[in-house]
């Protein structure tokens, strides 16, 4: 047991060893953010600040997930791909989270989701590839069917991902789903004769809490929504990512020259000729 152990944990440096002189944009991207994700991990600690080292924790062990499926699975992950999930990751939790991006920059949010259809289209199009490239499989996919499988399976993880945000700001009380200003809203909950016609009201300035203690505006500069225009634009531009990839790769399927599908999607390691991975 301890042989096998050491054996897996050799194949890891010797999967860093290779990315670094066959990979070195990958290699010295994981290392540079990895280094400042450890140095923010340290402030934290120091600082007491608990969650937010457990965000660098998290994003810790994320850099270490493509490395697992390259030497687990067999599978090659191109240099431009882990690249760019690298510096996502590194968008989203720590620009985003741990330095508010997403509240300083309106649209940090926007660019991500938008980045993540356009990724997500990327891997589901990995997988059936995979699949149709495989030799114990005997069908061949059309460009069509991996256009739409990739689409597909981009928008499904883009509705799963905000499905946890509803649920965490549910049952947590965050805020995952961020609140719009608007000054304007129309409801059938207005309309006092309950006959299911929509009210509206303009021209809201403020919004003004009624508690036991009394009063309190807010002095928010209109009606605040809990979240349902987050939802819905975060839906909206994973569509556009999704599509964008989703054509661009349907008409290189039909061509013979492959750049982005090439630089973005997963394939099995070759193997040499005497049956084990290509280096």
């Amino acid at each position: 047991m301890k042989k096998k152990l050491s054996e897996g944990r050799e194949s890891k440096r010797q999967a860093l060893l290779r990315k670094r002189k066959e990979e070195p944009a990958a290699f010295w991207t994981y290392v540079v953010l990895r280094f400042i994700v450890i140095l923010i991990l340290i402030r934290c600690i120091l600082r007491a600040d608990i969650e937010s080292a457990f965000v660098c924790v998290l994003v810790l062990v994320i850099y270490t997930l493509p490395l697992l499926v390259e030497t687990r699975l067999d599978i090659e992950i191109p240099s431009a791909l882990e690249a760019i999930i690298f510096v996502f990751v590194f968008a989203a939790e720590i620009m985003g989270e741990l330095q508010a991006y997403f509240i300083k920059y309106s649209n940090w949010d926007t660019m991500l989701h938008t980045s993540a259809g356009f990724l997500l289209a990327a891997v589901g199009f990995s997988l059936v590839d995979l699949l149709n490239r495989s030799e114990n499989v005997k069908v061949q996919l059309s460009p069509g069917y991996l256009a739409i499988t990739a689409f597909c399976f981009s928008m499904t993880i883009g509705v799963l991902w905000e499905f946890i945000e509803f649920s965490a700001d549910r049952l947590f009380l965050l805020d995952m789903q961020k609140d719009t200003i608007v000054n304007a809203i129309s409801s059938v909950s207005l309309d006092p004769t309950d006959s299911n016609i929509s009210i509206t009201v303009n021209g809201i300035k403020d919004v003004i809490l009624v508690t036991g203690d009394g009063e309190m505006p807010l002095g928010l500069g209109g009606f605040l929504d809990i979240g349902l225009y987050d939802t819905m634009e975060d839906l909206f531009v994973n569509f556009i990512g999704a599509v964008v990839f989703s054509v661009a790769a349907f008409f290189e399927c039909r061509s013979e020259k492959r750049p982005l599908t090439t630089a973005l999607t997963l394939r099995r390691k070759r193997k040499s000729a005497e049956g084990g991975a290509a280096k």
